[in-house]
């Protein structure tokens, strides 16, 4: 770790709470990188897909309260 690395983590431990999670925050996302535009296009025909199976009654689908209760069942 560099000298200036280590200050930045020292000057940034004097922040408030909320002030440390917002500086987290904005440099993880200099992390992540944001998707290919053919694969952000594929997610978007996919939930398309899925949408129109739902709204046609293609797709078999679950009472929420019975997912639960069998996820319970499963793993109590």
């Amino acid at each position: 770790m560099t000298e200036s690395v280590l200050d930045l983590a020292i000057r940034g431990r004097s922040l408030m709470p909320e002030d440390r999670e917002r500086l987290v925050e904005l440099l993880l996302e200099t992390l992540v990188e944001p998707a290919a535009p053919e694969l952000e296009e594929a997610w978007n025909r996919e939930i398309e897909r899925r949408i129109a199976a739902y709204k046609n009654g293609e797709v078999e689908t679950y009472d929420l309260d019975d997912v639960l209760a069998d996820a319970k069942r499963i793993a109590p």
